[in-house]
């Protein structure tokens, strides 16, 4: 989808990467597809998987070595169930879900230099569990906390992974708020964006969610709460110029570990097929 006359804009993008699960390494094709045209965008704002993404774009990682990671991803690298859930007074624990696994998968990727290895801007989000506002971490905002903890808690999804707690503060996923943060990157100054929606759609497989059992319900309510803010922001953009990115992953969940070379494919096909709608020459808008 091309909104407001993006073609004669020629300063580089943002690039705004959104939640959606393993759905998002997409975002790792998409970036491979720019890569490729040459863009190199002047910054990036990044939710949950989007968060990781963009900040091994932003280290410098090369789209073969993410797209080496994808492939090798298993389920136990970010997904081992904690135990005490089944224990009595399991339903008290804070997750499903062991978050020192996925912090520590989290670790792997990251470079050691945390936010001193970034080579492109930053900005990366979290909610407050107290008063349900989003906290920004990264380029011009808080740099207190660690990237490897602001990666952490921007993908902290609830329930399914413990919170971040930091100064007294709890922080969940950032897509509990803004799951496709376009007003972030227009915020910063963007005079134009490319935004990538790995998110859910509207319609979901209720047999299949049933079939997976009490996560898959969670995340396919979370998924109709967010689509319905993600709709109407695109609805009400009056924002820069917009160039929407949505590959085609309606019918997989957020956990289809079976599915990242399609993701990975879909992601890099979306983005060529977007920027040959949207621009002759990527780089300059001509």
């Amino acid at each position: 989808m091309l909104l407001g006359g993006f073609r004669q804009v020629t300063e580089s993008p943002w690039l705004v990467l959104g939640g959606g699960g393993l759905k998002g390494l997409a975002h790792v094709g998409a970036w491979r597809a720019l890569t490729e045209a040459g863009v190199r965008p002047q910054g990036i704002v990044g939710t949950s998987i989007g968060a990781l993404v963009g900040a091994l774009a932003s280290s410098g990682m090369e789209p073969a070595e993410m797209r080496r990671h994808a492939l090798e991803l298993e389920q136990l690298d970010i997904a081992r169930v904690n135990r005490r859930v089944a224990w009595i007074n399991g339903l008290r624990q804070t997750s499903v879900y062991r978050g020192d696994v996925l912090r520590e998968y989290f670790e792997r990727l990251l470079p050691d230099a945390g936010w001193e290895a970034l080579r492109i801007p930053l900005l990366v989000n979290a909610v407050d569990l107290a008063d349900g506002s989003t906290e920004w971490f990264g380029s011009g905002a808080r740099r207190d906390v660690s990237l490897l903890d602001a990666i952490y808690a921007s993908a902290a999804l609830p329930v399914l992974y413990p919170p971040l707690e930091v100064d007294g503060r709890v922080f969940v996923d950032g897509g509990a708020a803004h799951q496709l943060a376009l007003h972030r990157a227009a915020e910063e100054g963007a005079c134009r964006i490319v935004g990538i929606d790995v998110g859910s759609g509207e319609r979901g497989n209720p047999e299949t969610v049933l079939r997976q059992g009490m996560v898959a319900i969670h995340q396919r309510v979370f998924s109709i709460m967010t689509f319905r803010r993600r709709q109407e922001q695109l609805d009400r953009w009056s924002g820069p110029p917009l160039l929407y990115v949505r590959p085609r992953l309606d019918g997989y969940t957020s956990f289809d570990f079976g599915s990242v070379q399609y993701f990975l494919d879909e992601g890099y096909r979306a983005m060529g097929e977007a920027l040959a709608a949207g621009l002759a020459d990527p780089r300059t808008g001509g």
